[in-house]
């Protein structure tokens, strides 16, 4: 594609170390099933002024699968375009808290929300808890 395209310069970057050191020369294979692709490859960076081969570890390679999934997932009427994906970077980091479901069917927020409106603790709630509903209940 990036032939067809007439791209000159071309940076491809991978998780494989195997395959990126292997084209960039610094490895070389005995396999005798990846020489085939080996060649073809470098036989294809002839074709471009200049190309750059990038490992990238697998750890560090995470939002780049989730990007090749939605990829993979979008269908557009002009294969050779690719809508741009706005990605915003923010400076605090998240975070997730799991809350199970209470056994008694009521919503987490259930204690918070009758303190709130009633003053009313919960029947069986020790000092402690209590504290813990207050402070909950001033956020």
């Amino acid at each position: 594609m990036a032939i067809d395209m007439n791209i000159q310069e071309l940076l491809v970057i991978g998780d494989s170390d195997l395959l990126i050191y292997q084209v960039r020369k610094e490895w070389a294979t005995k396999n005798s099933k990846i020489l085939p692709y080996l060649h073809h490859v470098q036989e294809l960076r002839k074709r471009f002024t200049k190309t750059e081969f990038q490992h990238v570890p697998k750890v560090q390679n995470e939002f780049i699968d989730a990007l090749a999934t939605l990829s993979s997932m979008i269908q557009h009427p002009d294969q050779n375009f690719i809508d741009p994906i706005p990605v915003k970077i923010y400076d605090q980091p998240t975070y997730y808290t799991h809350v199970e479901e209470e056994a008694d069917g009521k919503p987490w927020f259930h204690d918070i929300k009758e303190y709130l409106t009633r003053g009313e603790y919960p029947e069986l709630a020790n000092p402690t808890q209590k504290r813990t509903l207050r402070r909950l209940s001033n956020n």
